[in-house]
């Protein structure tokens, strides 16, 4: 039942490939969410089987992306339904398929308990998202795409050789050279230092990349901004959290070895990083799209910092894990809707929104002050508890610096924001027939809904799931 969950999305998208009606061919896409999201809610709250093999195991701290995969993934799939009835001229065989293939890999790198099989998911999630930012067939797209592919290609490279490093750690020890996690995590402590230690830089440095970490984020705003909503939705909230993970298993078995004083340093360093670079272009910023990007560049640097932290911060961090992504569909499908009214991205052309199109200039602004932090949405219970533990963990000067980049962050991102939705559109500015309906704004409403129930009250097997996953990574060595 449970390699149902990687093995039903490859094969409907075989069948998208296959299928030949551009019409009938969407509808895989929410029949296979469905099916995906049902296995997820038995395998995520009641795992009577977490392990297929020794090689795919879905441990807890795996539970809450596979969680956030499957649910956002539901949710962009009824969108796109919708958005591939406006967009008829193209084929949509590629798109389909690429995108359920997406769905399987990324599952896969949640059940991933051998390094090698997590690095080889990841690497084809890249492969399975790159035609999807191709679709609009422009210079600026397949620009976009073959910088998507050439960094990330470079990335997921050192990720390799830093696996290969992991492995021969085990080897200098004089033991058995193995990348199956749970044998690393049990060897952790007799593991080479050196190597150990160069195996983290390097799998901090490639799997960041494909996290879009400053200073290895240089592909994002090119690919957000040309990719479709729907898919800069599943790449900032879905692809990014799966390489989280990957950075995840580096992280916990550093923790096991009793190497948390040598990498806490370089997390808060690099967390921090982002988070500036991320405000430095977001300030002025002209292109909302791009702005999308570096809002998900700061808040890869906030998961990165709250792993820094250690362990008062891990609930906290994961919980952020699942707040990002939901806000981060809810502001990408907005923006996807505000685009097809204006057929820009730029604010010398997107002004006055709110008149043009209420709701998705409604649910736009509102996920701005959700990710921004702003009470009472699930983000400030996150950042505010991340906050908490590097206050109480004697971390004075970068919490400070967290605050203050926060700060700067919502200052430049609101004023790009309230220039999209405010005022009357420019005289000059192109009508298209987009008109909103039920189909496009129900999809960013429920994840909203859901950003604010996460911001009043988080359900309780919710809860425990985070819970449990931070427990998981809170190892002695």
């Amino acid at each position: 039942m449970n390699a149902a969950l990687i093995g039903i999305p490859l094969l409907t998208a075989l069948l998208a490939a296959l299928l030949p009606s551009d019409r009938m061919r969407p509808w895989l896409l929410p029949a296979t969410a469905l099916i995906h999201f049902g296995l997820t809610l038995k395998a995520v709250f009641f795992p009577e089987q977490t392990a297929f093999s020794k090689w795919l195991v879905l441990d807890p701290a795996a539970r809450p992306v596979l969680l956030l995969i499957s649910l956002l993934f539901l949710v962009i799939s009824f969108y796109t339904v919708a958005y591939l009835r406006y967009r008829k001229e193209r084929p949509n065989r590629v798109f389909c398929a690429c995108l359920l293939s997406c769905l399987g890999t990324m599952s896969l790198v949640t059940w991933s308990n051998h390094l090698g099989v997590m690095w080889v998911a990841i690497e084809t999630t890249a492969l399975s998202t790159a035609p999807l930012i191709y679709f609009n067939h422009n210079p600026r797209s397949i620009e976009a795409t073959w910088k998507y592919l050439l960094i990330g290609s470079v990335g997921i490279a050192m990720a390799l050789l830093g696996s290969f490093f992991l492995a021969y750690a085990s080897l200098h020890s004089g033991m058995e050279p193995s990348l199956l996690l749970n044998k690393l995590l049990l060897d952790a402590p007799t593991l080479s230092k050196p190597w150990l230690h160069a195996a983290f830089v390097l799998m901090l440095v490639g799997y960041g990349t494909k996290m879009g970490l400053a200073p290895m984020h240089t592909w994002k705003p090119d690919a957000y901004g040309a990719a479709p909503g729907a898919v800069g939705a599943l790449l900032a909230g879905g692809v990014t959290s799966c390489a989280f993970l990957c950075i995840l298993r580096i992280y916990h078995i550093c923790q096991a070895s009793g190497d948390g004083p040598y990498i806490a340093p370089i997390l808060l360093f690099m967390g921090l990083l982002s988070m500036v670079m991320a405000g430095i272009f977001m300030v002025g910023q002209q292109d909302y799209k791009r702005m999308l990007a570096y809002s998900s560049v700061e808040h890869m640097g906030i998961l990165i910092f709250g792993l820094g932290l250690g362990a008062p911060a891990l609930f906290g961090t994961f919980l952020h894990l699942i707040n990002n992504g939901l806000t981060k569909g809810v502001l990408f499908l907005s923006a996807a809707n505000i685009h097809r009214s204006y057929d820009s991205t730029t604010t010398a052309v997107v002004r006055g929104a709110l008149r043009r199109v209420p709701w998705s200039a409604t649910l736009f602004l509102l996920g701005f002050f959700a990710i921004t932090g702003s009470p009472p949405f699930g983000p400030f219970i996150s950042e505010f508890s991340i906050l908490n533990a590097g206050v109480s963990s004697g971390h004075f000067v970068s919490s400070g610096l967290f605050l203050l980049f926060l700060l700067v962050i919502f200052i430049g991102m609101g004023a790009t924001v309230l220039n999209v939705v405010q005022g009357r559109a420019p005289e000059n500015a192109p009508t298209t027939p987009y008109r909103e309906g039920i189909a496009t704004i129900a999809p960013p409403l429920i994840l909203m809904l859901l950003v604010l129930l996460l911001g009043l009250c988080i359900p309780s097997p919710l809860c425990n799931l985070l819970r449990d996953a931070a427990h998981f990574l809170e190892v002695t060595p």
